[in-house]
Order: structure tokens, then C-alpha cells, then sequence
């Protein structure tokens, strides 16, 4: 029995393995979304995610954990920095000349003096706000098993938050996914 399991393992190609996985996706009815480890935004990143998923209508989302047939897990962040570029250039030019100093006996003398002096400096300085989502989120079944995951990252939309953003692109990564099996399934 082992020896054919183990025969069985080894013939099964990695896109065998990834069929199989993908293909639990379309058995899958309830989600619960468990609470995403991150920063203190990651709530709020879970929230958006759950916004995404319902909007998608992919599943029923519950938030009864023994209801569900499997759990999205993961972490989220969502950071606000500045980025500052400084630069700083000059040149500088210095000539000086002097001439001979004669003393007579009366004790005068001439002297000749010449100098001039060039310089140019220009400094830049640039501090930029930015503001930065990511998000890596997986989809485990009843056993255990990783059956879905996605990294998704932002830095804003046009009209979105890059924490909307991050949702927005995670739902469509599933939707995505989900239609590909869809597909695969029909052709086969």
C-alpha cells in the first residue's frame, strides 16, 4: 500500500499537484476571514478584504468559524512614509596675483595686489509622501491544506486607497483563479 502511494506521488507532475489544489477552489461555499497579524492597520485591511469577497460574490461569507469550508489567513500592512531624495553640487574658482613691492629710500613702496573668485552651489532637497500597501492572504481548507494564495501589493489608485487597492486586487486574483479551474474543467 505504501509503495503505491509513493509510486503514485512520484508520478504526479507539480501541475497535477496545482490542478488538484486549484480544483478544491470550486467545492468551496463558506469563507470565514480570520483576523490578518500585521500592524495596527491590518483590521482594517481585513475589513476591506471582506468588502471585496462579498462585492465578488464568490462565496457566502460567515463569520461562524464551524460553518465555513475554509479559512482565509494572512498578514496585512499598510504604511504612510516619506521618501526624501537630497543632492547637493558647487564649484568654486580662486585666482590671486601679486606684484613686486619696492621700497625707495624715503620709504614708499608700490605694491600691486589682483584676486578674483567664482563659486556656484545649488542644493536639492525633495521629501515625497508616500503611502504603501501589501497583503499575503491564503485560502485553507477544513484538513489543513493550502488551497489558494496570493501577494498583492499598492501604492494607490486613482480613486482607491492602496489598502483598497490590496482588496480589490486580491478578490480579482481569486475571481481569476477560480475562472481558470472553471475553464480547465470544461475543456477536459
Amino acid at each position: 500500500m505504501i509503495g503505491l502511494l509513493l509510486a503514485f506521488a512520484i508520478l504526479q507532475q507539480p501541475e497535477d499537484i496545482d490542478r488538484q489544489t486549484l480544483g478544491q477552489l470550486i467545492d468551496v461555499k463558506r469563507v470565514y476571514v480570520e483576523r490578518l497579524s500585521g500592524g495596527e492597520t491590518a483590521a482594517q485591511m481585513r475589513d476591506m478584504i471582506i468588502s471585496s469577497l462579498q462585492r465578488a460574490k464568490l462565496f457566502v461569507l460567515t463569520e461562524n468559524l464551524e460553518r465555513a469550508d475554509a479559512v482565509l489567513k494572512g498578514s496585512a500592512e499598510d504604511l504612510v512614509f516619506t521618501d526624501t531624495f537630497q543632492s547637493s553640487e558647487g564649484i568654486n574658482a580662486r585666482a590671486s596675483a601679486s606684484g613686486p613691492s619696492t621700497f625707495s629710500n624715503d620709504k614708499t613702496s608700490k605694491k600691486t595686489y589682483a584676486s578674483i573668485g567664482v563659486g556656484d552651489n545649488e542644493s536639492t532637497r525633495i521629501a515625497e509622501r508616500k503611502h504603501e500597501a501589501v497583503a499575503a492572504v491564503r485560502l485553507v481548507n477544513k484538513d489543513g491544506d493550502v488551497i489558494w494564495s496570493t501577494t498583492q501589493e499598492s501604492q494607490g489608485a486613482k480613486f482607491r486607497s492602496a489598502s483598497a487597492d490590496v482588496a480589490e486586487k486580491v478578490a480579482r486574483q481569486l475571481m481569476s483563479d477560480i475562472e481558470r479551474v472553471r475553464r480547465s474543467r470544461t475543456t477536459n
